[in-house]
């Protein structure tokens, strides 16, 4: 059975890109039904547009409160049924109701090789801090930020002249391939979230989630 997935974004949405493409192969368990941003005019809306997906915009500015916009963004997505809810550059901090709503189906990706460098500026970071290596995560959403269980990850090297820049060019590579293949899992079956472990073809993954070289 085909899984229904609602994406989430607020920039270009090239991690969408990634998604929509790989539910176009062959036998691919999951379907882009809705796409939802939180501004308007982001390249990411004319993703969807192009490839026939529903898309709307729900603008957290006409809401007063980051409470009253969750609730409203909870009854756009339920609205799709979605078995999946994928944040693919949601900027934005989910409020504990948000995350209870979906819990154990709402998915992030995050550009670091997490618990190491949650929240903003990662690839600065890592490279203020002379890391030999960084990487790319993608976690199933508690209310921790950017604090839940680790599915998967992808490492990187860190050359001496590398800029952020440079660096985030060598991650987005990573993260078009690691998180369609997490989703492409979940939509399987294959990883769940029980507790506060992600799970593994029913093996418990460590803190860290499963390594991609």
């Amino acid at each position: 059975m085909t899984r229904r997935i609602v994406v989430l974004i607020s920039g270009s949405g090239s991690n969408l890109q990634a998604i929509i493409d790989a539910c176009k192969t062959t036998d691919y368990p999951g379907e882009v039904v809705g796409v939802i941003s939180n501004k308007a005019e982001v390249f990411g809306l004319t993703r969807a547009e192009n490839a026939n997906i529903p898309h709307q915009v729900l603008s957290h500015k006409e809401y007063d409160s980051r409470e009253s916009y969750d609730q409203a963004l909870v009854s756009a997505i339920d609205d799709y049924n979605p078995d999946l809810v994928v944040l693919a550059g949601f900027m934005r901090i989910l409020t504990p109701d948000f995350v209870q709503h979906f819990s154990g189906k709402l998915l992030n990706i995050h550009p670091s090789l997490l618990p190491k460098y949650q929240g903003l500026n990662t690839h600065q970071r890592a490279i203020d801090a002379n890391d030999k290596e960084h990487g790319v995560s993608v976690h199933f959403v508690t209310e921790e930020l950017d604090g839940g269980p680790v599915i998967l990850q992808a490492k990187v090297p860190i050359f001496p002249e590398d800029t952020a820049d440079d660096l985030a060019s060598r991650i987005h590579v990573q993260e078009h391939k690691i998180y369609p293949l997490v989703i492409n899992w979940f939509c399987s079956g294959r990883v769940v979230m029980i507790g506060d472990k992600a799970v593994l073809d029913g093996v418990s993954l460590p803190s860290s989630g499963y390594a991609s070289e």
